[in-house]
């Protein structure tokens, strides 16, 4: 007898977070990425806003994850899409006023939602009052004198991870370090006015109710002494590969614990509309090894990192069972969780990324969310989209285009953000997101959008998808409800079990996920009953044949 089976659709009824999860509520939290100037616009100017997002957060409720990452949207001249922060403490007016920002909290709360914004400690504005006062600039950014006869030089062989030298001359005749764009200057750490400002901008917001931080280049904000030259260019092929002397120094270690200290005086302190419970720092940090990546969230540092290695990970079976084996044993040696996570807004959309279009993608998302830790999603995969691969260069806003190299803030540090993508830039992945409708700008605002959508997306919108069972964006509520339901998924321990070539294997309590990573079609044992698919899985005489590129969680 054969018999395909469809998995079932569980109930995605949303739970508030409740007093037993307070402590600890970050170990296996679902966190869904929020690009605000692509997720929703309010106002009719193009740009996405925080009254917009606001205004769908009881999307994100149903969807079933537990917190909302915000990125930037605080004053800023947006030569990086935000990132080049000029006050930390006021709302730009292209996404709203402050008060915006805490009606938003309010409302996540209400619904049961946690909210983490971004901090960007490594760099600022060049619009930032201190870069302006030039006094100021010189005693709390990196300034150097150049090299040569005349100082023409700049003070060593650095590059912008954006492309192009890592310094930039001033009518002064010295020079300043930026990391990454003209634009956002190094601010220099060395320096204790720094630290308290930052200490400062992390209670403002602690204190307007956030429930934690996702740092920005927190890898970046301490520099080797004496600034040493590295000896060779394509430096940003390095990022991830190696220590630098401007990425993952030790002494950064120091900053994310005092910032500890800071989030755990919170973390008794009741948020607007939520019990008591931690305040937490997510680390967006490139570290060469899964042992150094470890190291930031040790228990007296910050609470997550993100997993790039699982990023960038081929899609074998072999290579992801490597990658996933040292995540798990790097962070178990600390105490700590593994952060997943496939797609953010500085690489290639895994549907395009990872090569096997959607079947690989709601393969490799169904994986993810069956490992042991907390998982993080980006706005729209749960529609499937792919990159947007076509854009013409006139509407490119990302600085690395116009600098010339593949961007690695956050993103893969050598272009392989990648493959099937634009050259490795990060437009592609920021498109505005269809919501309802047939034709550009699918819902995402009364105004068109500030990347153009491409003309097929109606059919991705999540009013085509919303009710279809075959579609993306209820598979997501399923496995998301499922993870939810099964005491066994999230934190806690995984054991391999044996499987055919290319396919892996892995129990949770009470669950066993198979994976096949290959093209074709594997025959099994049957391991079980099916609970979620993410393709539909045929079973005959006790076997069960996976579709190629797919994955199944099975009730033990």
């Amino acid at each position: 007898m054969t018999q395909e089976l469809t998995s079932p659709t569980p109930t995605t009824a949303r739970r508030a977070p409740e007093p037993g999860r307070a402590a600890g509520w970050w170990r296996d939290a679902v966190i869904y990425q929020v690009y605000v100037r692509s997720f929703a616009d309010s106002d009719g100017d193009g740009i996405g806003d925080l009254r917009g997002a606001r205004e769908r957060l009881p999307y994100l409720a149903e969807l079933g994850v537990d917190a909302v990452w915000l990125t930037p949207f605080y004053a800023s001249p947006q030569a990086d899409g935000g990132y080049d922060v000029a006050d930390y403490r006021t709302v730009d007016p292209l996404f709203g006023e402050l008060r915006d920002a805490e009606e938003l909290i309010r409302a996540a709360h209400g619904l049961g939602l946690r909210v983490i914004v971004d901090i960007v400690p490594n760099h600022t504005s060049d619009r930032h009052p201190w870069f302006q006062d030039p006094e100021l600039a010189r005693q709390r950014y990196v300034f150097r004198p150049g090299e040569g006869a005349h100082g023409e030089l700049p003070p060593n062989d650095w590059e912008s991870v954006f492309g192009g030298p890592a310094w930039t001359r001033t009518d002064r005749g010295d020079w300043y370090l930026h990391l990454f764009a003209p634009e956002q200057p190094d601010l220099d750490w060395d320096n204790p006015d720094v630290h308290e400002e930052f200490a400062a901008i992390l209670r403002f917001w602690l204190d307007l109710g956030v429930d934690g931080f996702r740092v920005d280049v927190a890898h970046g904000m301490v520099k080797a002494a004496g600034l040493p030259d590295i000896g060779h260019g394509e430096q940003a092929k390095l990022i991830g590969n190696q220590v630098l002397p401007f990425f993952d120094q030790d002494g950064v270690h120091a900053i994310h614990r005092t910032w500890r200290r800071l989030l755990d005086s919170y973390s008794a302190v009741p948020g607007q509309g939520t019990p008591p419970a931690e305040r937490i720092g997510v680390a967006e940090a490139w570290a060469p090894s899964p042992e150094r990546l470890a190291l930031y969230v040790r228990p007296d540092e910050l609470h997550q990192a993100f997993n790039f290695q699982f990023l960038t990970a081929d899609w074998q079976a072999g290579a992801l069972r490597t990658v996933i084996d040292a995540s798990l044993a790097a962070t178990a040696s600390v105490g700590a969780p593994t952060t997943w996570v496939l797609s953010n807004h500085d690489v290639v959309r895994h549907r395009t990324r990872l090569g096997g279009g959607l079947p690989r993608a709601r393969a490799a998302t169904l994986l993810m969310l069956a490992l042991p830790g907390s998982a993080y999603l980006y706005q729209g995969e749960e529609l499937g989209l792919p990159e947007v691969t076509d854009l013409p260069d006139e509407v490119r806003q990302d600085p690395a285009f116009f600098r010339g190299r593949p961007a690695a803030d956050g993103g893969a540090p050598d272009g392989a953000s990648g493959a099937g993508g634009q050259d490795g830039f990060r437009d592609g992945c920021r498109v505005p997101i269809p919501w309802t409708g047939d034709e550009p700008s699918y819902g995402f605002g009364p105004g068109g959008s500030w990347l153009p959508q491409p003309a097929d997306w109606g059919g991705l919108s999540v009013a085509a998808q919303h009710g279809d069972p075959s579609s993306t964006l209820e598979f997501y509520r399923a496995a998301l409800g499922l993870r939810r339901q099964l005491p066994g998924l999230g934190d806690g321990e995984l054991s391999w079990r044996p499987a055919p070539e290319g396919v892996l294997a892995f129990a949770r309590p009470g669950v066993l996920c198979t994976v096949n990573t290959l093209g074709r079609p594997v025959e099994l044992p049957l391991p079980g009953r099916p609970l979620l698919a993410s393709a539909p899985v045929t079973v005959r005489d006790g076997a069960a044949v996976l579709p190629g590129d797919s994955c199944v969680w099975w009730a033990l």
